[in-house]
């Protein structure tokens, strides 16, 4: 059955779920596109519900096989009118494929860290399109985990989801308070690194091989003092021309694969494979 109204009440509620508080009070968060919906099935994510609009899928071959991924995880399909998609809809160009599920909460005490752990920690990180970039390079570095501290940012804002391509579904994310987090990390000796323009030393001039937690904060005020006093090694990225400070995802991500080259040569990890050409 095609849903063709606006006003149904499934719809609505999708509709709703882009804003932060009905995500928090429902426990819900949206997941649109084809890449976005297949990672997060591949990674043992059970929507409640998947829409579909056939006439805005991009190729039309695999998006029915995720269908059909997503009736045998036990979602319910729902077919609609591509005015009502749209109507849900976040992105600019729809890809047709919208899921609604519940938010992957998890606590420290759920992480299983393997040695030599590389772990990415936000503070009040502000915008959606950083952190779910911040979550996509983590992943690609190896992190694992990313933890957001002090959150300004809903990890489950549809944007992080977007931004992230569906690693977040990969990569484990924590929510908690700077001060439980720095209790955790001092008992599991972690080293923190506390990036910030003011340091002496560069981000390439210490050892990055070990149990490492990177901090960075948001980009108009940084790290709070707390983080800064807390920090066994402070670094700064060097910046040659007339900007002071770059991006907070840009300089996460540079200070991420500085401690990948450094765990590569080292021989801590192995570089994969090259893909093979399209």
């Amino acid at each position: 059955m095609l849903i063709s109204s606006l006003a149904n009440p499934k719809v609505k509620t999708a509709v709703k779920l882009r804003q932060r508080s009905h995500r928090d009070e429902l426990g819900l968060m949206l997941v649109e596109g084809y890449r976005e919906i297949k990672r997060a099935l591949e990674h043992a994510y059970r929507p409640t519900q998947l829409f579909y609009c056939e006439a805005l899928f991009l190729k039309g071959t695999n998006e029915p096989a995720l269908v059909e991924q997503a009736r045998a995880a036990g979602a319910e399909i729902l077919a609609c009118s591509a005015p009502v998609f749209l109507k849900m809809a976040y992105r600019e160009r729809p890809e047709g494929l919208l899921a609604v599920g519940p938010q992957p909460h998890r606590s420290l005490d759920d992480l299983v860290l393997p040695p030599h752990s590389l772990l990415l920690v936000g503070e009040g990180i502000e915008k959606p399109g950083n952190l779910g970039t911040m979550l996509r390079a983590a992943d690609a570095a190896g992190a694992a985990a990313v933890i957001v501290c002090d959150r300004c940012t809903d990890p489950f804002n549809p944007n992080v989801v977007r931004a992230s391509t569906g690693t977040l579904f990969s990569m484990p994310v924590v929510e908690t308070d700077g001060e439980t987090l720095r209790a955790w990390l001092r008992a599991r000796g972690f080293a923190i690194l506390a990036a910030t323009p003011h340091a002496e030393r560069l981000h390439t001039e210490v050892d990055l091989t070990g149990n490492v937690a990177l901090v960075v904060g948001a980009e108009q005020y940084g790290l709070t003092p707390a983080w800064l006093e807390a920090a066994d090694l402070r670094v700064r990225i060097p910046m040659m021309g007339l900007a002071d400070s770059l991006n907070v995802s840009a300089a996460t991500t540079i200070l991420l694969f500085e401690a990948l080259r450094q765990r590569l040569a080292a021989g801590l990890v192995a570089a994969p494979p090259p893909e093979p050409p399209a």
